[in-house]
C-alpha cells in the first residue's frame, strides 16, 4: 500500500533504461527520434558494453545549462585546455599545434526532435589512429553502419539527450547534469567499456575516464571553473541590465538532408547545437503539457 511511487513509463533502448513520471509523455522511441537513438547507439554499437562499477558524483556551483552548452563548444579547448594539449594530454595530429589540434577535422552537427543534438568533429578514416583515444574499427561493422546510418557513423562529436544526458566523445562515458537550483548542479559520471577488451586496454580506458572527466579530471576541473565563474557573472549587477546575445553563426548553417530525411550541418566551429538547445528549452518552459509541447516544438530543419 505504501511502496515506491510507480513511474507510468519505463522503457529501454539498447540496455539504457529511461523512466518518466508523466503519464502523458510520448513513448521513448518517439521522444528519442533519430538523433537521440544515434547518440545512444554511438556507445552501444562499439561492442559488448558494460557499466564500470562506481558512479562519480560531485557538485559544481553552476547553472546546468552552461554544462550542457559546453559539450557542444569546440572552440574553448584551445584556450581552456591549452596546458593539457601542450603536455600531450590527448594525442595530437602531426603538424598541428596545441591551439589548432581541436580544429584539425571537419565538424558535423545533427539536430533532433525535442532538443536532442550532436555536435563536434567528424570521423575521418584517413586520420584513424592519429588522434583517436580508442579503437574506431567498430565503425566498419555492417551492424553499426546500419544502426547509425550514413551520417551518424561519421560522427565523433558529443550527443546530448535533451535536456541533460551527455554521451561523451568516444562513446565510453555518460554524464547527467542534475540541477539543484539556478546556481548549483550535481554531476554524475558513468563509464561504459567493452567487456571483451584485453585487460590492459580495459584498464587503460578506465583510468583515462577518471583522469579526463569527473572531479579529478584534467579537463573537467578547467571546464567546471569556467561554468562556475560564468554563472556568477550572469548574476552580477551590470550583467542583469543587458540581454544575452545568442546570434553567433545565425544564417550560416546550411542544412543538408540525408536519405533518412534528417537535417545535418557540415561546418567548422559553430553554435548551431547550442542555439537548438536553448530554443528547445524555451519551448519546454512555455508549454503547459506534453500535448502543447508536441504542437509548438520546432521541427528538425531539413526533415521531409
Amino acid at each position: 500500500n505504501w511502496g515506491l511511487i510507480r513511474a507510468p513509463h519505463v522503457e529501454s533502448y539498447k540496455g539504457f533504461v529511461f523512466a518518466n513520471m508523466d503519464p502523458d509523455a510520448p513513448p521513448l522511441e518517439e521522444y528519442l527520434g533519430e538523433v537521440g537513438r544515434i547518440g545512444l547507439s554511438l556507445i552501444a554499437e562499439q561492442g559488448d558494453m558494460e557499466v564500470v562499477d562506481g558512479v562519480q558524483k560531485y557538485t559544481i556551483g553552476c547553472n546546468w545549462k552552461l554544462a550542457v552548452d559546453n559539450l557542444f563548444d569546440w572552440y574553448h579547448p584551445q584556450v581552456s585546455h591549452a596546458s593539457a594539449f601542450m603536455v600531450n594530454f590527448t594525442p595530437r595530429r602531426p603538424g598541428t599545434t596545441p591551439r589548432t589540434n581541436s580544429n584539425a577535422t571537419p565538424h558535423l552537427v545533427m539536430l533532433g526532435e525535442y532538443g536532442h543534438a550532436i555536435s563536434g568533429p567528424s570521423y575521418v578514416e584517413e586520420r584513424d589512429g592519429e588522434d583517436s583515444i580508442s579503437d574506431q574499427s567498430w565503425r566498419k561493422r555492417a551492424e553499426a553502419m546500419e544502426e547509425l546510418g550514413p551520417v551518424g557513423i561519421t560522427s565523433r562529436g558529443h550527443p546530448n539527450i535533451f535536456p541533460n544526458l551527455w554521451v561523451a566523445s568516444g562513446g565510453t562515458q555518460l554524464s547527467l547534469r542534475l540541477p539543484k537550483g539556478p546556481f548549483k548542479t550535481e554531476i554524475w559520471w558513468f563509464t561504459i567499456l567493452d567487456k571483451n577488451l584485453p585487460n590492459d586496454e580495459w584498464e587503460r580506458m578506465r583510468k583515462r575516464a577518471v583522469q579526463v572527466f569527473g572531479p579529478a579530471g584534467g579537463l573537467e576541473q578547467e571546464d567546471g571553473e569556467n561554468w562556475d565563474q560564468s554563472t556568477r557573472g550572469t548574476a552580477g549587477v551590470i550583467a542583469r541590465r543587458y540581454p544575452l546575445h545568442f546570434a553567433m553563426g545565425l544564417g550560416h548553417g546550411e542544412i543538408v538532408t540525408s536519405d533518412s530525411g534528417s537535417g545535418h550541418i557540415e561546418t567548422k566551429i559553430n553554435e548551431h547545437a547550442q542555439l537548438w538547445t536553448y530554443r528547445a528549452w524555451a519551448e519546454w518552459m512555455a508549454a503547459e503539457s506534453w500535448q502543447e509541447l508536441k504542437e509548438i516544438h520546432s521541427r528538425v530543419p531539413g526533415n521531409v
